[in-house]
């Protein structure tokens, strides 16, 4: 007898400590510089974090610039963050990469 019902529901997202999460993710990057207008990659503002309602918007430059194109990701649940995490790491690497 197989019992396949692991109706496991994943924790309810919290925005609120997503953001917080993502703000230290891009301080642990040592390389972003938290300003009032975003996170910044030398005098270029690359990344922005905003709550909005139960989500969190996020905005990442496709390449540091002084006005960069962005990629728009709302985080609703802790595996959109994880992979928004990822997506900045491999910018951050090809961005010094590229340097």
């Amino acid at each position: 007898m197989s019992d396949d019902s692991w109706d496991i529901a994943p924790p309810p997202f919290n925005a609120d400590a997503a953001l917080q999460t993502m703000k230290r993710f891009a301080r642990d990057q040592r390389v972003l510089a938290e300003r009032s207008e975003g996170w910044m990659l030398g005098a270029d503002v690359v990344l922005r974090l905003a709550m909005d309602g139960a989500t969190v918007k996020v905005q990442l430059a496709r390449r540091p610039a002084r006005t960069p194109e962005w990629d728009a990701f709302t985080l609703k649940s802790a595996t959109e963050l994880r992979k928004v995490q990822d997506e900045i790491k491999r910018r951050l690497t090809r961005w010094k990469d590229d340097e």
